[in-house]
């Protein structure tokens, strides 16, 4: 591995992951594997997202929370530990934090469509009536991130030595996560607690994020040496990061590197911020015991045994989401 301090992530192209010549396809796969071994995130390009796609989409969950606070709080659902449907301003913080980040998001999650059992550990998606266009839009980029985060996973496997399909079966119909979110806008930043963040220092939970892009700056990464690097991808890109049940699994040889979305300068406060990140989880019985190739003398094995199901448990009562 390359330990060189990298100043920006890579850029790579998923299309040499796919193209089906050995040599493009084996240069990713080392290119993949070195980033999240170093500083955890790489931009990559044809993954299957249309700019018609990423504009309509952004429109959308533009409508949806430009709606009234209580008509957003209509699709609230109790009981669900915020798994599907709106989620309100400062619901949810980071793990160690008490303080909640300035925003509110909705999560869309699997639609299992080919009579698997696991339906049954899913709730069902909810959507908002008033703006008929999202189910569609959203369903459909879900769809096409999901086939991209497969590719990435396969690379994966290969750069740790598994064969290619190892993570074929254990996402199939996962626990995956589409999650538009709104940075809302601050009128008063004196009003806000002193230590109030868009998104506090964090790791995500899942085996890997996509996101796309923002639309606006703010997404920091913090690198071995302890400086925050600014992420920034071009329009056609999207940000792949791994998650924490990943690096468990791989015993930290695939690194999930903290992140945050810091504030923007206090003038800037009043302006609203959009993301929408994909959280691709497994399935709940995926056994993250650490993988033996990932383990050695010079790094024993560094976590208990546990299901995916488990730990997604454990880190929702962390973030104040189910008590």
């Amino acid at each position: 591995m390359n330990d060189k301090l990298l100043e920006e992530i890579p850029s790579l192209d998923l299309a040499d992951f796919t193209s089906g010549d050995s040599e493009r396809k084996a240069a990713f796969v080392k290119a993949m594997g070195d980033a999240h071994q170093n500083i955890g995130f790489v931009a990559i390009k044809n993954h299957g997202l249309s700019d018609d796609l990423t504009e309509r989409l952004y429109a959308a969950i533009k409508k949806f929370f430009a709606l009234p606070d209580e008509v957003k709080q209509k699709y609230e659902i109790p009981g669900l530990a915020g798994q599907r449907g709106y989620v309100g301003k400062g619901k949810e913080h980071a793990k160690g934090r008490n303080t909640g980040d300035l925003k509110e998001f909705y999560h869309v999650g699997q639609e299992v469509t080919d009579n698997d059992p696991i339906k049954e550990e899913y709730p069902d998606n909810v959507w908002p009536e008033e703006v008929p266009e999202f189910k569609e839009v959203a369903l459909e980029a879900y769809q096409r991130l999901e086939a991209a985060g497969k590719q990435v996973l396969k690379a994966l496997a290969i750069y740790l030595g598994l064969s290619e399909d190892y993570f074929d079966a254990k996402v199939h119909n996962g626990n995956s996560i589409l999650r538009p979110i709104h940075y809302f806008p601050i009128e008063n930043p004196d009003a806000v607690p002193a230590d109030a963040v868009r998104a506090a220092e964090h790791g995500d939970i899942n085996l890997i994020t996509l996101l796309m892009g923002a639309s606006a700056d703010g997404l920091q990464v913090l690198r071995r040496d302890g400086k925050w690097i600014p992420i920034t991808a071009l329009p056609e890109q999207v940000i792949v990061n791994v998650g924490d049940m990943l690096s468990r699994h791989t015993n930290n040889k695939l690194k999930s590197t903290i992140h945050r979305v810091v504030n923007p300068p206090r003038e800037l406060m009043n302006t609203s911020r959009f993301s929408i990140p994909f959280f691709m989880h497994p399935r709940s019985e995926m056994d993250l015991t650490c993988l033996e190739g990932c383990i050695d003398e010079q790094n024993p094995k560094q976590f208990p045994d546990i299901t995916a199901g488990e730990f997604l448990n454990e880190r929702l009562v962390e973030l104040g989401l189910k008590k």
